[in-house]
């Protein structure tokens, strides 16, 4: 009986113990991972990504077997990479932070925190949709940006301003083949187009479609950087696509696409 009580009272240290804080460390390291994972997923970086955590865990496992040369070895390598690893992942890096620091009202934790009022754009969707059902009609090609709350200073510096009120006249004169201005993206910013020929970063997606050319490129692009709203009319086909958090939709009609409007920025709105 003695012994059973010894067996008893040593029992518990033959397991690991593991209190509430690590379990939250181990959720917050999966969540981690998986953001990395899903950010680079799809791009040529992914094979990069995966071979550094294979390596990380030989260097533990090696580690854990105490061979000391080889962990050190590995230990260098590790610990000079990490520069290297900047250098490298500087545009995945890049769409992290920004991914933390975007204002979504509905989809993102820090929304939460600062947002003081619901999100509402005074745009003229009439004089929108108008412009983008006639260019779909006459198979003219598009690319327009909403803004939200993101900045995009530097993407309309790359353009050539306009600072012009919407209108659905203005919007198929500035994507009419001939004019100088139907080349890259407009961005509209509540009922003021900012700026055209803008220059959209393109998507790093290597499951891309590649039925699909460089304005919906550019679309996604932008979308997986920033919380805007691109719309696409198709040259060729003349379907209606928008982009919208790295993810693009295609063939919609233009009663969806003005519902999604509503939804979108007058969320107090029914649609």
């Amino acid at each position: 009986m003695a012994d059973f009580f010894i067996f008893v009272h040593m029992t518990p240290s033959l397991f690991i113990q593991i209190g509430l804080p690590d379990i939250i460390d181990i959720l917050m390291v999966a969540f981690l991972i998986y953001t990395i994972y899903k950010l680079v997923k799809g791009t040529v970086a992914i094979n990069i990504f995966l071979g550094i955590v294979s390596l990380y865990f030989v260097w533990k496992l090696v580690g854990m077997f105490q061979m000391r040369m080889l962990q050190e070895i590995l230990g260098q390598f590790i610990s000079v990479g990490v520069i290297a690893l900047i250098v490298v992942f500087q545009q995945e890096i890049r769409k992290f932070l920004l991914m933390l620091g975007r204002i979504h009202t509905k989809q993102h934790f820090w929304s939460n925190l600062l947002r003081r009022d619901n999100f509402e754009i005074n745009t003229d969707f009439q004089s929108l949709t108008t412009a983008i059902q006639s260019m779909s009609k006459s198979y003219t090609g598009a690319l327009i940006v909403i803004k939200r709350k993101n900045d995009l200073t530097e993407i309309i510096n790359s353009g050539v301003k306009v600072n012009a009120i919407l209108s659905a006249p203005l919007i198929e004169t500035i994507f009419f083949k001939n004019s100088p201005l139907h080349d890259g993206a407009v961005i509209i910013n509540h009922d003021v187009i900012e700026a055209a020929r803008c220059v959209l970063p393109l998507t790093q997606r290597e499951d891309f479609p590649p039925e699909y050319g460089l304005r919906h490129r550019a679309a996604t692009g932008l979308s997986q950087q920033t919380d805007s709203l691109c719309i696409i009319v198709s040259e060729q086909t003349g379907h209606i696509s928008y982009a919208e958090n790295g993810v693009l939709t295609t063939n919609i009609s233009i009663d969806k696409l003005t519902k999604l409007l509503h939804k979108i920025f007058s969320p107090d709105q029914k649609s």
